[in-house]
Order: structure tokens, then sequence, then C-alpha cells
């Protein structure tokens, strides 16, 4: 009973070192990885655990990479528009109009401005402060200074005053001094129509009176023939 007791320690004792040098030395199990790759898909295998992976290049191996990359960029915007001046007047009695234009081209660009003073507002508020004032006659001389008013006068009977002279007195004085108009190249080119129209005329009545004498004169040629061949008994 005692060499098996003995083999029974021994045997005992051998367990224990072997369990003991296994929790010194062992690890946790690591499970492998297996990658595979074919032309057109990669296809990899994973365990759940941590894997390692070493990339080995035998002597004289020689990766090289190179990447070029050109970019052209051709952009057009639009270019920005060319402001015009604007003109305040900066009250609303005034007889001032504002004008401006500008041009712009893409290389380019240009604007300007000015105010152009509108007689025919000032002749208005001149006419009007001298009615105002009583000046009746001066108020229509000023506003006859517009040909459109004054050829107006003149074909209503009323002809617009001169030297002080109304009525048919400043009638014959136009005609006179017909250069002073101020409708003078529009009377010229009216004048220059109506003597055509009279030349016209005048050769339309000679055709008609020559037109008339001829007739007359066949007439009495038909008489006289007539007056030949009558018989005397």
């Amino acid at each position: 009973m005692s060499i098996g007791g003995k083999v029974n320690y021994y045997f005992t004792g051998i367990l224990i070192i072997l369990v003991t040098l296994l929790a010194f030395f062992g690890g946790p199990a690591r499970a492998g990885s297996t990658q595979t790759n074919t032309s057109g898909s990669n296809t990899a295998i994973e365990g759940g655990y941590t894997s390692e992976s070493t990339t080995t290049y035998e002597t004289g191996s020689e990766s090289t990479s190179t990447t070029n990359n050109t970019t052209n960029s051709d952009i057009k915007s639009s270019p920005p528009s060319a402001a015009a001046p604007s003109y305040n007047s900066m009250t609303q009695d005034v007889c001032a109009v504002g004008i401006s234009g500008g041009l712009q081209t893409f290389g380019f660009g240009i604007s300007g401005g000015k105010h152009a003073i509108d007689e025919n507002c000032e002749r208005l508020k001149l006419a009007r402060i001298l009615n105002d004032f009583g000046m009746k006659v001066a108020a229509v001389a000023i506003l006859c200074q517009d040909e459109r008013v004054f050829e107006s006068m003149i074909q209503a009977g009323t002809p617009c005053p001169i030297d002080g002279k109304i009525g048919r007195d400043a009638l014959a004085l136009w005609k006179k001094y017909d250069h002073e108009r101020p409708d003078y190249k529009t009377y010229v080119e009216r004048m220059d129509e109506r003597k055509k129209a009279d030349e016209a005329e005048q050769i339309e009545m000679t055709k008609e009176f020559e037109k008339i004498e001829k007739e007359k004169a066949e007439e009495e040629a038909k008489k006289f023939k007539k007056m030949e061949w009558v018989d005397p008994k």
C-alpha cells in the first residue's frame, strides 16, 4: 500500500507543476485571419479576435506609386453692370431734366450723366409770372417764342406781338421781317410748297383755257364751213 501511495503523490505533484506552468506561460487563444484577394473582388474572413498582419518585401523588390492630377478651369461670369449716375434736383420747382447712361463690357465699363434745361418749362413759368403781374401782352409774347404757339396764333388771325404792334400792324411786320419768325424754317418750306401748288394750279388752268379756246375755234370753223356750202337760190 505504501508503493501505491507514493505513485499517487508523484502523479499529483506532476499535475500541479503542469498546471502552474500553463498558468504562467500560456496565453489567450488567438484566432487566425485569412484574406483572399481576387481580381474584381476582395474577401476577408476574420475571427472575432485581434489579428496581426506582417508585410515582408523580398530583397531587390521595389514599390513605385505615381499620381498625376490636372485640373483646367475656364469660368466666365457676367460682368457687373455700369451704374449710371442719378440726378437729384432737390426741389420740384425746377426746369431741369437728368440724363444719364452707361455701357459695360467684359473688360471695360463707362457711365456718365448730366442735366439739361427744359426751355418750354421755363417759358411757361415766365408767362405765368408775367400774367400774374398783369402783363398779358408780354405773357403772350414770351409764349410766341415757341413756333407751335406762333403758328397757331397766325392761323387764328391774332398774330403775335412784334415791336409793340398787335393785330394787323403786327401781321404786316411779320410779313416784312419774316426771317424773324420762330417758325421761319417751317414757314419757308410751307411757302415753297404753296408756290409749287400754285404753279401746278396755274398750269392746269392754262391747259383748261387752251382746251376751251380750241373747242371754240373748232366750232367757229364748222360754222364757217357750213356757210360756204349754203346754196344762194
